[in-house]
């Protein structure tokens, strides 16, 4: 019965989300399965042993995803062992925008040696549902039984341009509370980037 509930509620997340309404705080997010530089396949139901999941939407060519990327690669090396990997996901079109295909995502992720996976959405239902817009954008996700329910959206902090003068790391923050058993207080922020270049 809870499993057909839970199928229920996926299915009525989707349905909201293709709207163009997106995740919230508090909303469940659904699996899915989108194919790494690896060449594997990597789904959502992959971490059910993990205490969340970090997702970010980046790519290779935007100015602000190259501003964050060794954040992104720091931020993986901190929370992995802690219970929260990254998961990057590029949902641009790469034939507006060869630099993010995924001949070129495969040279980025070993040129900066990239410890987490570079997942590429090629239909790009994965940022509609989620309601990702921007590069970068975070969903900050807890697992919540084999149920991931999305904590924090937004930024990964207060300064793209210089890391040395970031004051709010809003992602971090998100995620000490969480280890400590505590609410989150900032549950969105603003995602500071390019726009997610969409299909015609």
């Amino acid at each position: 019965m809870k499993s057909i509930i839970s199928t229920i509620i996926l299915t009525i997340a989707f349905v909201i989300s293709s709207l163009g309404q997106g995740l919230k705080p508090g909303d469940k997010a659904g699996d899915f399965s989108l194919k790494n530089v690896d060449g594997k396949m990597v789904s959502l139901k992959d971490y059910n042993l993990s205490k969340g999941v970090i997702v970010i939407f980046t790519c290779n060519h935007c100015p602000f995803s190259k501003m964050y990327e060794s954040r992104i690669i720091t931020l993986n090396n901190i929370f992995i062992s802690k219970g929260f990997p990254v998961i990057a996901i590029n949902s641009n079109d790469s034939k507006s925008y060869p630099d993010d295909s995924p001949e070129n995502m495969i040279k980025v992720s070993k040129e900066k040696k990239y410890t987490f996976p570079y997942l590429i959405d090629e239909t790009q239902e994965i940022a509609k549902f989620y309601g990702a817009t921007k590069t970068p954008h975070v969903f900050l996700l807890q697992n919540q039984r084999n149920s991931f329910s999305v904590e924090y959206v937004g930024a990964i902090d207060d300064n793209a341009q210089d890391e040395k003068l970031v004051k709010d790391k809003f992602l971090e923050n998100a995620i000490q509370e969480i280890l400590l058993g505590k609410m989150v207080t900032q549950k969105t922020t603003k995602a500071i980037g390019c726009g997610i270049k969409w299909k015609m």
